[in-house]
């Protein structure tokens, strides 16, 4: 769709469409009432002010609409409203072999019960090995610290939907 189609939309069916780019609700019901917009990188920068007015609960909420890097059946299941964007984000992960993929389900176990969430990346452009890797890394940190860097993760992964929202 292009921007002026969605500056148009009704309050509840632009709320639908910005819920595909970021899952948090006070996310998507602050930046549905800053619209019109002149350009999609002044929607991006008001996405990124409406990101800032979040907290750690929007955060889990936004995360709990991810599929867990790899996780080839909640692609296709739980999240069939973005799952092109997912698959197209994880298709390096999705073909990589299958000890890559087992390390990933590991490593995504620890994570979850270290954090209390799944491992935000954005995905786009990195190798399955890449994104172990960070995963391994970022093991390592402490929660405080660890939320942030997922929050900025999820950020990236908004822009690059928001892109693709109004191709």
């Amino acid at each position: 769709m292009k921007l002026e189609e969605f500056n148009q939309l009704s309050k509840a069916v632009a709320s639908k469409e910005l819920e595909k780019c970021c899952g948090a609700s006070k996310w998507v019901n602050l930046l549905v009432e800053k619209r019109p917009f002149l350009s999609i990188e002044e929607l991006k920068m008001a996405s990124d002010e409406c990101w800032q007015q979040c907290d750690t609960k929007d955060y889990l909420e936004a995360f709990s609409h991810h599929p867990k890097i790899g996780d080839r059946s909640s692609l296709e299941q739980k999240f069939a409203s973005t799952h092109k964007w997912a698959s197209s984000e994880q298709s390096s992960v999705l073909d990589a072999n299958t000890n890559i993929i087992d390390q990933l389900a590991k490593g995504n176990e620890a994570y979850e019960h270290k954090f209390g969430f799944i491992f935000i990346v954005c995905a786009t452009g990195k190798s399955a090995e890449e994104m172990l890797d960070l995963l391994t890394q970022r093991l390592t940190n402490a929660p405080e610290k660890e939320i942030q860097i997922a929050a900025a993760e999820q950020q990236k992964i908004t822009h690059i939907r928001i892109n693709k929202l109004l191709e």
